[in-house]
């Protein structure tokens, strides 16, 4: 089993554990995989910011920004989220994906829903219902699935930025897209494709 190496930077160990784990097979979905190795790794890294501050890129405007930091072998997206103060991102599905989210700084709320249903009995749309609410402090770790439902990240701090780190696996939404949803009605939209706001350090030059 790969680990992570005490010399050198410790991001980047983690960087290459993670791809190292994921490499032989098809991703976490594999049998050959358990998402908990990946989460011991994720757990293992103390957050040092300036080990990952080349990829930190805030947007003011935006709730937050994707930040690609490796693709793993093909097999997943591993990548650094910059989350505006007060903001939070749409409720949201995984595509079939399994996510695995480590605090870098600051802290964040998941909210967790369930999936939507319709009413049978009038055939009217209902609100998402709420599973769950809880706040990850810097260095803790969380996995999500959509076994698990659909989730809202935020950030409760109004004037401090927080940052966390995504392994997704296999990267389905950066290829198929996803679906966010309406808390009001369980309404969903198709996004068609997850981009990102810079890849390995370097925002794309403009167009």
């Amino acid at each position: 089993m790969p680990g992570i190496t005490k010399e050198g930077d410790s991001f980047q160990s983690l960087v290459q554990a993670l791809s190292e784990k994921l490499g032989p097979c098809s991703g976490i979905d594999s049998d050959d995989v358990d998402e908990r190795d990946l989460q011991r790794l994720m757990e293992n890294y103390v957050s040092n910011e300036s080990e990952w501050a080349k990829y930190f890129f805030p947007a003011p405007n935006m709730a937050y920004t994707r930040n690609l930091v490796d693709k793993g072998n093909g097999k997943s997206n591993l990548l650094i989220l910059v989350w505006s103060p007060g903001r939070a991102s749409p409720i949201h599905d995984h595509a079939n994906a399994h996510c695995i989210m480590k605090i870098l700084k600051g802290s964040l709320t998941e909210t967790r829903y369930a999936w939507p249903t319709v009413d049978r009995n009038n055939a009217e749309d209902r609100p998402l219902q709420v599973l769950s609410s809880k706040t990850y402090e810097a260095d803790q770790v969380t996995y999500m699935s959509d076994k698990l439902g659909l989730h809202r990240i935020s950030n409760p701090d109004p004037k401090e930025y927080a940052v966390s780190l995504h392994l997704y696996t296999p990267p389905n939404a950066a290829v198929y897209g996803c679906n966010v949803f309406n808390e009001a009605n369980g309404q969903s939209t198709h996004i068609n494709k997850c981009t990102v706001f810079s890849e390995y350090g370097t925002r794309p030059a403009a167009a």
